[in-house]
Formats: C-alpha cells, structure tokens, sequence
C-alpha cells in the first residue's frame, strides 16, 4: 500500500509539473505575441509602387481637343490604340527606336504623326500628344493654345449639331483647313521653326571658321571643319527626310485624301442623323438624305478640288524644307571649295618643298664633285705640281670654279626641264 501512495503521488507531482511547465510554454508564447511589432499596413504609397511597377508601358500624354480643353495623362499602349483607333505599329513608330525617322501615316481615324520632337495622333476631335513637357515640344503645345483657344463645350456642340443637319453649315466650316489640318499645319511650321535655327546657327558657325582655315591651315582649324561637316551632315539627313515624307504624300492623291478626317465624321454623323430622324420625321430624313448623299456625290466628284487644300499646304512647307536643302548643299558646297582651296595651298606648298630639295641636291653634288678633286690630290701620289711654289691658291680657287660651274650648269638643265619654278 506505501509503495501504492508512493506511486500516485509521483504521478500527481508529474502531472502537477507538466501542467506548470505547458502553462509557462503559452505565457511565453502570448508574451512573444505580444512584444513582435505589429504588421506594416499596406499604404497608399506601396499600392502606388505596385501600380506603377504593372503600369511599365505608360507614357506622359497630352489630350487636346477642338474646343481648347487639355489634360494630361499617363496612358499605356492599350488605352491610346482604343482611345485613336490606331494598329499597335503605329505606337511603335512613336518610339525611341524610330525617333529618327519622319512619318505621316493616314489611319481609318486617326493621323500619326512623327516629326523630328513632334509625336503626336490627330483625329477629327482631339489630338493626342506623346512627351509634352519636353522643351521642344514646348512651343507646339503653345501655338496649340493661340490656334484653338479654350471655349465652352455647348458652342461647340452647337456647331457640330448645325454642320450636321445643315449640310450647307458644313460646307462652310470645310471651306476653311479641318481640325488634323490646321494640327498638321502647326506641325509642320514647329518642325521647319526648329530646322531653320539649326541650319542659322550652321550658317553662322561656318562661315568663320572656313575663311579661317583660308588663312591659316593648321590641326585647329581641320578640327573644326571637320565636327561643322559633321554636324551639316546629321542636319541634312534630318531635312532630307522630312522633306521626303512630305513628297512622298504630295505624290499620292490617295493618301491625301484619307488624310480629312473631319470630312468622313461629318459624313458619318450625317448618315446616323439621317438614319434616327426616319422615326420622327420621313419628311426631314429624305431632306437630311437627300442633301448628305449630294454631299458624298460632290465630295465623290472633286477630290482634287478636296486635295487642294491639303497640297497647297504641304507644298508650301516643302518649298520651305527645299530652300533649307539648299542653304545646307551651298554650306557643303563652300566646305568642298575651301577643302580644294587648301588643298591646292598644301599641293603648292609641298612643290615648293620639293624645288629646295632639288636645289639642294644639286649643290651637295657640286660640292661631292669638288670634295672628289680634293681627295684625289690628297693621296700620296707623286705628282710635279707639289713641287711648285703657291701652287695651293690656284688650285682651290679653280677647284672651286669647276664646283660653281657644275652647279650652274645642272641647275640650268633643271630650269631647261621645267623641274624647278620661274
């Protein structure tokens, strides 16, 4: 029986401990829980952060309307090809990897522009402008402002409202450039603005340091010529294919004409005004239809009347980008004559070289000649004439005449050759 309690009691007192021992575990635990800092909340800058990281392809754009109003926005690749209904290749185009290039692509709806810094997406409504705040983009965006200030939207749609239920109202809005034209047209002068104080400062720079390399042909000078023909080469380029893209359009009527956008909106606002109005009223809609299918059929019989506009447009800034051409060749032009003109000086220059080296040839065979008279009576030879008295003086002095003789005498035969200068 002892050996019984005995027992029980140790396993009590085990018990007793292993209860002690897994209470102190948990308030070990809840005292850990407790002291461990509290869980960082996601905040507004680590969802930024997020967004942004996801948000790679976004780019600054700016969002000019007809009316005045801009916005701007950082915008994927996915929001602009829905926004300007444009094919992905089109952005690609806008990219740096083209940033070089010129292009003036017509869309079904939209125009994409790539101009030296102008990159921008013109529709009949808005213009879609990449990188705005760049500071050659800077005067673009201002004449945007002067061109189509900031006026209230109910204006605007009342205009619109009346170019489509009185066909004769948009005739009259037509007769002037159309929205992507006068956009394009803004462009175009930015661009030519840009090129043309760059080929003043060529112009500037040139003309000093070409009639200094004129007057003095030295490594300076060649160094400076050649980072001017350098840079007139990078600036040629830039001006070639400008012009190019514009020749390019000027040389297909098709083109030109899918450039109005605001003639096939017109159009199709015409063809769904005319379409919802045969509810209301059969008389207006055959009137609308009527006068919206004169419209297509007039529009469909003077294209060239319609591609007028947009040629003397285009023409006019070509013959600007042309005479900019030709300032550039006549600068290219007066680097080649002046690198001719030295190079005639240095031709010159290395012939005058050239006749003293000649002249000095024949003298040092004069005086060989004479060295070789010398040597010979030098030698123990026995000869009559050591036995005469003040033989010495006659004997260098015709020595010395013989030496100045054959000098003249190859001299004279170089003349006779024409191998030395008058």
């Amino acid at each position: 029986m002892g050996e019984g309690h005995l027992s029980f009691r140790r396993l009590s007192s085990i018990r007793h401990r292993n209860k002690r021992t897994a209470r102190k575990d948990e308030e070990a635990e809840t005292s850990l829980i407790s002291s461990s800092p509290p869980p960082t909340p996601l905040t507004s800058a680590a969802v930024v952060g997020k967004t942004k990281k996801k948000a790679v392809g976004a780019r600054l754009w700016m969002r000019f309307d007809r009316t005045g109003a801009m916005e701007v926005v950082e915008c994927d690749k996915s929001t602009i090809i829905k926004r300007a209904s444009v094919p992905p290749r089109d952005l690609r185009i806008l990219g740096p990897v083209f940033s070089h290039s010129s292009n003036i692509l017509a869309r079904e709806k939209a125009i994409v522009v790539n101009l030296e810094v102008i990159k921008l997406i013109v529709t009949a409504e808005e213009v879609l402008l990449l990188d705005p705040l760049r500071p050659e983009v800077l005067p673009f965006v201002e004449r945007l402002k002067q061109q189509f200030p900031q006026s209230t939207t109910n204006a605007s749609e009342n205009v619109v409202q009346s170019s489509v239920l009185d066909p004769e109202a948009g005739e009259g809005l037509q007769s002037e450039l159309p929205f992507e034209f006068q956009v394009l047209e803004i462009a175009l002068e930015t661009v030519c603005s840009f090129l043309d104080t760059s080929v003043d400062a060529l112009e500037t720079e040139a003309w000093p340091v070409l009639d200094e390399l004129t007057k003095n042909v030295s490594t300076e000078n060649l160094e400076y010529v050649r980072s001017l023909k350098s840079n007139l080469t990078r600036l040629l380029a830039r001006v070639q294919k400008v012009r190019d893209e514009i020749e390019h359009l000027l040389d297909d009527n098709e083109d030109m004409a899918d450039l109005y956008l605001t003639r096939k909106w017109i159009q199709q606002k015409q063809q769904s005004e005319a379409e919802l109005g045969e509810t209301a009223s059969n008389l207006l809609s055959q009137v609308i239809s009527s006068r919206s299918s004169s419209m297509v059929t007039s529009s469909n019989t003077k294209d060239d009347d319609d591609v007028d506009d947009l040629e003397m447009l285009l023409e006019a800034y070509f013959m600007q980008l042309e005479g900019m051409r030709n300032r550039i060749l006549t600068v290219r032009e007066y680097i080649d004559d002046t690198e001719d003109y030295v190079n005639i000086q240095l031709d010159n220059q290395r012939n005058e070289m050239i006749q003293l080296q000649l002249t000095l040839t024949i003298a040092s065979f004069a005086i060989t000649a004479n060295t070789l008279l010398v040597s010979l009576f030098g030698m123990n030879i026995p000869c009559p004439l050591y036995k005469m008295d003040d033989v010495f003086g006659y004997f260098l002095s015709s020595v010395t005449a013989v030496c100045v003789v054959l000098f003249l005498l190859t001299l004279g035969y170089a003349w006779w050759k024409k191998l030395l200068g008058s």
